[in-house]
């Protein structure tokens, strides 16, 4: 049974990160009823259609309770719960037990956080949480986008990992979309003040809890009215700290996550369209206004051809079989990673410098094996794609930085290109074996 691939989606989602008391003497079924429901009268448009423990099930009560028997263990039971549709979901479900402190540990991840543009999906969204967080007391739960959550530090703050763990939400670091704030919270700011907070909606839960929600919806969190609620409502609650401050913050969020139209170099567009795609969503937009703004260094390996060092090898064909002995370990090595490897096309050379600075190759392996093995076998690669499409010829030396490939009016020094290549991620980009190709077909003529 098939699911919807969520992490793979580059883009954002609203997040929930839900814990409350969970009481292990009680069955599971009898406990988990009330959660159950909520979600099956509330989940407005992506509800799960898969639940997966060992293995995977189409949505059910019954499924349910089968999958977390299968999972059960000692300490701790995790069940996923999934779709096979657009929207994506991607919801997970966990029961601590003694001797760990007992506790309902639920995430729910929904993509994309357009599915919550509207108020009616809104509202039964709020709805749910309602009702689990009238049902199992929390601390603190929140629900928000989840890449301005990651710009506001959540759920750290900016703490030490440790002590993070070891506290919690101890006071209110962040006021997001829609919020839980748990007895000891509310007892920390005062009820009363808890209760007068401006905001779309408050409202106090029968076990002293209180629901706070600042927008009525949740996908334009970043717009300038949602903004200026969300920073009265932190100001409201942390007397302590400058209003200006926390929305001049909220607005810098803002404008990072806004979208950004890329526009790459014509030649490296392919190339730089992967490397912004391997980006976290949150930092996406930042990434492509980084490409727009850079522009790779004109390449320097090479000389006109009346400067052309002369071959000074005793059998050039020798040498060239040289050549194409490395160029077939580079083959060997991307085969399976780039399958386009084969080919010795420019669509293969960007495949290629998309697989060395996915892997971060120039620190990911041993300098020693760069040196002697990778960069001999990425410039006679380049060499003979040169070779075959441009129609180029080798002039075989004795050192291979000095080896050159004839084309048009130009010799081009692949090794040394490859050697440059090789320093750094970033020289991947800088010094891309796409490039040099690129400037070459250019100035062949």
């Amino acid at each position: 049974m098939k699911v919807l691939e969520f992490h793979g989606l580059k883009e954002d989602h609203l997040g929930l990160n839900f814990k409350g008391c969970f009481e292990p003497q009680v069955a599971r079924e009898t406990e988990l009823e009330p959660l159950l429901l909520a979600l099956e009268e509330h989940a407005d448009g992506w509800m799960p259609d898969v639940v997966e423990g060992k293995r995977r099930r189409k949505y059910n009560r019954a499924a349910v309770w089968k999958a977390l028997e299968e999972d059960r263990h000692e300490r701790v039971t995790t069940i996923g719960l999934y779709r096979a549709e657009w929207p994506a979901l991607d919801m997970t479900l966990r029961l601590w037990s003694p001797p760990l402190a007992p506790e309902l540990d639920l995430t729910v991840k929904v993509k994309p956080l357009s599915v919550f543009a509207e108020q009616a999906h809104c509202r039964q969204f709020i709805e749910m949480v309602h009702a689990w967080a009238s049902r199992y007391r929390v601390s603190y739960a929140a629900a928000h986008s989840a890449d301005d959550a990651e710009l506001a530090g959540s759920p750290r703050f900016g703490r030490d990992e440790k002590i993070s763990r070891r506290d919690g939400v101890d006071k209110i670091y962040e006021v997001f979309w829609l919020n839980v704030f748990g007895p000891k919270l509310v007892e920390t700011v005062g009820r009363e003040r808890m209760l007068s907070t401006p905001a779309h909606r408050v409202e106090e839960l029968p076990n002293g809890s209180i629901l706070l929600v600042t927008w009525p919806t949740a996908a334009d969190f970043a717009s300038k009215e949602a903004r200026l609620a969300q920073a009265r409502a932190h100001a409201h609650l942390r007397p302590d700290l400058d209003f200006d401050t926390i929305l001049s913050t909220l607005h810098e969020r803002s404008a990072i996550l806004a979208p950004v139209e890329p526009r790459f170099p014509p030649d490296l567009a392919p190339l730089l369209s992967r490397v912004v795609d391997r980006a976290p969503s949150y930092e996406r937009q930042r990434r492509i206004a980084e490409l727009n703004a850079w522009r790779p260094p004109e390449p320097e390996e090479w000389r006109p051809v009346d400067a052309a060092l002369p071959s000074d090898v005793e059998n050039v064909e020798r040498a060239l079989q040289q050549y194409r002995l490395y160029a077939e370990h580079l083959v060997a090595l991307l085969h399976s990673e780039v399958p386009s490897i084969f080919e010795a096309t420019p669509e293969s050379l960007s495949d290629a410098d998309f697989y060395f600075w996915r892997e971060e190759f120039p620190k990911s392996r041993l300098r020693e094996a760069i040196d002697e093995h990778a960069v001999p076998a990425i410039g006679a690669y380049l060499g003979e794609v040169l070779v075959r499409n441009l129609a180029g010829r080798w002039i075989p030396r004795q050192k291979l930085d000095e080896a050159q490939v004839l084309v048009g009016n130009r010799v081009w020094l692949p090794f040394v290109r490859a050697r440059n290549y090789m320093r750094s991620r970033q020289s991947l980009l800088d010094c891309s074996l796409t490039y040099l190709y690129r400037v070459a077909e250019r100035c062949r003529g």
